[in-house]
């Protein structure tokens, strides 16, 4: 389990559950429940991960929650 902050929020356009991770550009997930969209999101995080190290590239430490203005 990974302990990137999670922003979850429900999309009337889409009809889903929407999920971002701000520390990791671009990692976003969704799901028909609550529950599937944090367990997708888990999965993404996991690929964007491995991604970026296959890639070479710096995996940010997560900071825990963050601050917006």
């Amino acid at each position: 389990m990974y302990k990137y902050e999670i922003i979850i929020y429900w999309s009337e356009e889409d009809g889903l559950y929407i999920t971002e991770v701000p520390e990791l550009p671009g990692c976003m997930a969704d799901g028909k429940t609550y529950e599937e969209a944090l367990k997708n999101t888990q999965k993404i995080i996991e690929e964007w991960i491995e991604t970026a190290k296959e890639l070479g590239r710096e995996i940010p430490k997560p900071k825990g929650r963050l601050m917006y203005a």
